[in-house]
């Protein structure tokens, strides 16, 4: 259940029974030859498919992220870092002043990283709130079915191109990763990385892609648990 299917009765109805919510934190970013709302659309279907399961509410996702690297490629529109850890924790204590007691954060995009370390201050200051992150491609069992498949899990490669990210035709094959030489400037890292892709197939077997999305659920059915 997504909050915009929903009236405040409703989610006042909800929070009788069930003080549980997935927050969805993604980016408007380069992706290569995928939806520049790639970071949003894997965590929300994520989140959609473990409500169905469960129940959960979701929040409306956070379209926007911290992508100052990437705004040399039109169509990144990027938050300042100050601005998206503020705005985190000001969705939080939203949330929390209503009774939701336990948030899953379901984050799409590397660069929200630093929103993490502010939930440790709000767990210090918010009686009773218990908080989780899951940043799916960085879990155990996502790297664990790449190595089994012989695939390394990199940006706007096959690890994200699933049939609701994909907008465009991809080039066949691989791509040889980039050297990097360091933390890059937008225009630099244009330069570097040319299309988006950071190395590695542009695409993976339906199979493939359909394990791990189904190993990133199951973490995410585990994480709502809530001991």
């Amino acid at each position: 259940m997504r909050f915009d299917d929903l009236n405040w009765l409703d989610v006042e109805s909800y929070l009788k029974s069930d003080n549980r919510l997935m927050l969805v934190l993604g980016s408007c970013e380069q992706h290569a030859y995928l939806s520049l709302l790639t970071d949003v659309k894997i965590p929300l279907a994520l989140a959609d498919a473990a409500s169905q399961h469960t129940g959960v509410l979701v929040a409306p996702p956070l379209n926007f992220g911290c992508s100052p690297y990437f705004l040399a490629y039109p169509g990144t529109l990027s938050l300042r870092l100050s601005t998206l850890v503020d705005l985190v924790e000001d969705l939080v204590r939203s949330a929390y002043g209503y009774g939701f007691r336990r948030l899953l954060i379901l984050n799409g995009h590397g660069g929200n990283d630093p929103a993490h370390t502010r939930l440790y201050e709000l767990a210090n200051q918010l009686p009773g709130i218990q908080l989780r992150w899951y940043a799916w491609w960085q879990s155990n069992s996502i790297h664990e079915a790449a190595q089994k498949h012989g695939l390394k899990p990199t940006h706007a490669s096959w690890l994200e191109a699933f049939p609701f990210t994909r907008v465009a035709d991809s080039p066949s094959g691989e791509k040889t990763p980039p050297s990097v030489p360091g933390i890059m400037g937008a225009d630099q890292a244009r330069q570097v990385y040319g299309d988006g892709n950071f190395g590695g197939p542009y695409a993976a077997d339906p199979s493939v892609m359909d394990e791990i999305f189904a190993a990133a659920l199951e973490d995410v059915f585990h994480l709502l648990q809530f001991d």
